[in-house]
């Protein structure tokens, strides 16, 4: 990585601090970009309770960390793609400049939000994964709809699925805001919840533009944390 592009960044935000999670090397398990190496940054708190949320343990806890701490352990992974997810990211005002500093030091950069946050000032070179919730999560009043139109070919939907309603709902808002003509449109099944064939198959009769996606991480290796 550019070590004197990183130390630049360092030496302007030395009061940055950070709740973390977890800082971990694995597979990109969802999105376009699944199946490249990939750090984790992932950082602590969400004001979201999606029914079938698989990150609960973000919620509480984490260590406070300062921004050249986070930066450097990113570094000692030694690998191109790092993606900052949750819990929510953006619900830590110090996202935005982490994200800045890790696009800054030449990562390739993605964030996974939940889509009920402003994205408005992320920084632009960063691929932003965003939410929509769908009924069954119990959160579908959270969606900021202001954020689509922030959205470019660079960024990504994700919708997942419990059942047949949010299949029909996640059609229309498909329809409705022209998201494929905006960005990559990702649906999944939840877990245990909807068959990922069954899913697969509305796909596919209905001709839906989007890409059919499962967490590739959960094939490889079940609900391990970290991996």
């Amino acid at each position: 990585m550019n070590a004197i592009a990183m130390t630049e960044v360092v030496d302007a935000t030395p009061d940055v601090k950070l709740r973390i999670t977890e800082i971990f090397a694995s597979l990109q398990g969802e999105s376009t970009r699944v199946g490249l190496p990939t750090v984790f940054v992932r950082l602590t708190g969400c004001p979201l309770r999606c029914t079938w949320c698989d990150t609960a343990y973000a919620f509480q806890g984490g260590e406070t960390r300062t921004l050249d701490a986070v930066l450097a352990e990113v570094a000692d992974h030694g690998l191109h793609c790092v993606c900052v997810t949750g819990g929510e990211p953006l619900a830590q005002k110090s996202c935005l400049p982490l994200l800045t500093a890790l696009c800054d030091a030449g990562y390739s950069v993605s964030l996974e939000t939940s889509g009920a946050l402003d994205v408005g000032a992320v920084d632009p070179r960063v691929s932003r994964i965003m939410d929509l919730k769908a009924p069954g999560s119990g959160e579908v009043g959270r969606n900021r709809y202001e954020n689509i139109a922030l959205l470019n070919a660079h960024d990504e939907v994700k919708i997942v699925l419990a059942d047949e309603a949010d299949y029909v709902w996640a059609k229309q808002q498909i329809a409705e805001f022209e998201l494929a003509r905006r960005c990559t449109v990702l649906l999944s099944p939840v877990a245990g919840a909807l068959d990922p064939a069954t899913l697969a198959e509305w796909i596919v009769r209905d001709r839906l533009p989007v890409r059919f996606q499962l967490q590739l991480h959960k094939i490889l290796w079940s609900d391990a944390r970290g991996r």
